[in-house]
Parts: C-alpha cells; sequence; structure tokens
C-alpha cells in the first residue's frame, strides 16, 4: 500500500481487510471484530479444504480504512457517506482493531488515516466476505 511514493504498509500471505466504521461501533466491537477475523476457517488445509484459520497458516492482515463502505447510492449520482463514523472515532477503532489483531498474535500493517492510499493485492482463492457487526 502506498502513499504517493511511499510504501506505508505491506503484508505477505494473508488478508486485506478494508475498514468501515459506523457512528455506533466501540471498542468491544473493534475488539470481536479481530477476533472474527483471526478465528474464520477460509484457508486450504492440506486437502484443499478450508479448515484453517489465519492464525493456523501464520498469515498476516493488511488493515485499510475504507469510511466509502458507508456510501448511500439511493439517491442521485454522487454517494453520500453520512452514514461513516466521524473521523475522530473511525481513526480511534481503526487503530484499536489494527492492535487487537496484533494482541491475538497476528502480523498486521496498516495505511495512513485519512489518506489517499494506492493498494494492490493478489486475491488468491474465492473468498471475499462481508463481515457486518451491526446488530439487527
Amino acid at each position: 500500500m502506498r502513499v504517493g511514493a511511499d510504501v506505508v504498509g505491506e503484508i505477505g500471505a494473508g488478508l486485506v481487510v478494508l475498514l468501515g466504521v459506523g457512528p455506533n461501533d466501540t471498542d468491544a466491537v473493534a475488539d470481536g471484530l479481530a477476533h472474527r477475523v483471526t478465528e474464520l476457517r477460509i484457508f486450504d488445509d492440506a486437502d484443499g479444504r478450508t479448515n484453517l484459520s489465519l492464525v493456523d497458516v501464520g498469515g498476516s492482515v493488511l488493515v485499510v480504512s475504507q469510511f466509502t463502505l458507508y456510501a448511500d447510492t439511493r439517491r442521485g449520482r454522487r454517494p453520500g457517506f453520512t452514514g461513516a463514523a466521524a473521523p475522530e472515532l473511525a481513526e480511534r477503532l481503526y487503530l484499536r482493531f489494527a492492535a487487537a489483531l496484533r494482541e491475538l498474535g497476528v502480523e498486521v500493517a496498516t495505511g495512513q488515516f485519512g489518506a489517499v492510499m494506492e493498494v494492490e493485492l493478489v486475491n488468491d482463492g474465492p473468498f471475499t466476505i462481508w463481515l457486518d457487526t451491526a446488530e439487527r
């Protein structure tokens, strides 16, 4: 991941997490999401079955703050982002999520909050998963 010409975060094998923070999110939500991400069994075992977690395979996580996940495109042609958390809360919970992953033994790289970043990834496998922490 780059900001301008500077590499600000990179990992080897693992996951890219595009993290959107909502106004009702809390520290507990960030911590719980970190547990969910590390425990998902989405990596292949020796038999090619998706039985292994990020921790099992020793994978890393690249965490990218992504307020645009809250885009509201129901009206007009310009998306609105009023559903996203205020920057102060979003940055704090973004950093909290990354710290919680580290506490679970995962190597983590992050971008630069609020910056325009170029993110490159190799999508190795069938998984792109949306994890929604909103209570239903």
